[in-house]
């Protein structure tokens, strides 16, 4: 893909049985129930939203694609969300853009991106996450994955480093690889974050988690209850479970 004037390149940094998807959603709300505010009042708050676009993904990346936008314009609703997307694909790309706080913008450069093969980047992830943090605080870091092929013992120290900066890694599974499961959860957990999975295909699991943690960064649980007068049933039972 031919470099944009909003995308660049990321440096490299240094090299259970499964739940049921409700179960792992519900424990995701719980720990971020417990998590407090994620921005101070008054501040608007900045998302670190990073993607797996390895080919792996590309049977669901449409329906994705649709629920990210979908989570741009509900967190574009709040007010006071800053959103970067990150994404790695290839042999050795990864890219982010600048932070955009309008979603129809967000749109267009998801719209560009399509997957290719090769192998996941998440160290990167991570450490742009810390660098971006030494400039400014950064609420949270979301990442959307299926699999983890890289040293985890160096995975755990970005997280750690997170952890110790106040950025919390929202780890979301799409399917039930056992060692990026294993992974994802150690990097939540070490961040200070939390992890969940979704099955392959089943969008309103994705929809759920990523409204839920938009709102978090945007402005904590008070966002998320204002956001869910706005929308369905199934928004309100969320803000009922988070509180």
């Amino acid at each position: 893909m031919t470099k944009s004037n909003d995308q660049h390149p990321v440096k490299a940094g240094a090299d259970q049985a499964p739940a049921s998807p409700r179960a792992e959603i519900d424990a995701f709300l719980a720990q971020v129930r417990g998590l407090g505010p994620a921005v101070n009042v008054g501040t608007r708050g900045r998302l670190v939203f990073a993607l797996d676009a390895t080919m792996s993904r590309q049977p669901t990346w449409d329906s994705a694609c649709s629920l990210q936008a979908d989570m741009f314009r509900e967190a574009a609703a709040i007010g006071g969300l800053d959103i970067q997307l990150v994404y790695f694909r290839g042999l050795n790309e990864c890219r982010v853009s600048g932070f955009v706080s309008g979603a129809e913008r967000l749109g267009q450069l998801m719209s560009g991106i399509s997957c290719q093969g090769g192998n996941t980047q998440i160290g990167k992830v991570l450490l742009h996450a810390k660098t971006e943090s030494a400039k400014g605080k950064v609420a949270a870091v979301v990442f959307v994955g299926d699999a983890m092929e890289e040293g985890v013992d160096h995975l755990c120290a970005l997280a750690g480093e997170l952890g110790l900066r106040g950025v919390p890694a929202f780890m979301f599974q799409e399917g039930a690889d056992p060692i990026a499961e294993q992974a994802y959860r150690e990097i939540a957990r070490l961040s200070r974050g939390a992890y969940a999975r979704f099955d392959t295909g089943a969008a309103h699991e994705l929809g759920e988690l990523l409204r839920a943690v938009a709102a978090y960064a945007a402005g904590g649980l008070r966002a998320l209850s204002d956001l869910s007068a706005r929308h369905s049933a199934g928004a309100r039972r969320l803000v009922a479970q988070m509180k």
